[in-house]
C-alpha cells in the first residue's frame, strides 16, 4: 500500500467537466483519503456538488494487484497499471497521480475515435 501513500490526505481543490475536450463545468470539491484495517485498505470520501462517492482500494498480495471498489451506482473497478489506471470499461478510465509538489489529482478519460480524451479533473491540494 506504501505506492500510494502520496493519495492520504485531506484535499480541497477543483473538479471539471470536459466535453469533446472542451470545460464545460467547475465546482470545488473535498476529498478525505485515510488508511484503515491496520493499513490494509485505502478509504476515499469524495464530495462535491456533482458526486459522492466512497471508494475502498485494496491490494490483494496474492495476484499482485490493486483493487478500486467505489460506492455508487456504477459498482467495483480494478486497478490496472503503474499510474493507478481504473478500467471502468472499454471506453471509460480513472487516472490518479501525483500533482505538482504538494498536489494530488484524478482525471477521466473516455475513449473516442481511437483517442484518449480528458472528460473531467479533479486537482486537489493538501490541508494536512
Amino acid at each position: 500500500m506504501e505506492q500510494l501513500d502520496y493519495m492520504v490526505g485531506e484535499w480541497v481543490g477543483t473538479s471539471s467537466s470536459y466535453k469533446n475536450g472542451e470545460l464545460i463545468n467547475q465546482v470545488p470539491a473535498f476529498e478525505k483519503i485515510s488508511y484503515d484495517l491496520n493499513k490494509s485498505i485505502i478509504v476515499i470520501e469524495l464530495n462535491s456538488e456533482t458526486l459522492k462517492l466512497h471508494t475502498i482500494i485494496y491490494f490483494d498480495e496474492a495476484d499482485g494487484t490493486y483493487y478500486y471498489n467505489p460506492f455508487s451506482e456504477n459498482g467495483a473497478r480494478k486497478l490496472t497499471d503503474g499510474r493507478f489506471v481504473v478500467q471502468a470499461n472499454e471506453s471509460k478510465r480513472f487516472i490518479f497521480e501525483k500533482y505538482e509538489e504538494n498536489g494530488f489529482r484524478e482525471y477521466g478519460e473516455e475513449l473516442i475515435d481511437g483517442q484518449w480524451v480528458k472528460y473531467f479533473e479533479d486537482v486537489f491540494t493538501n490541508t494536512q
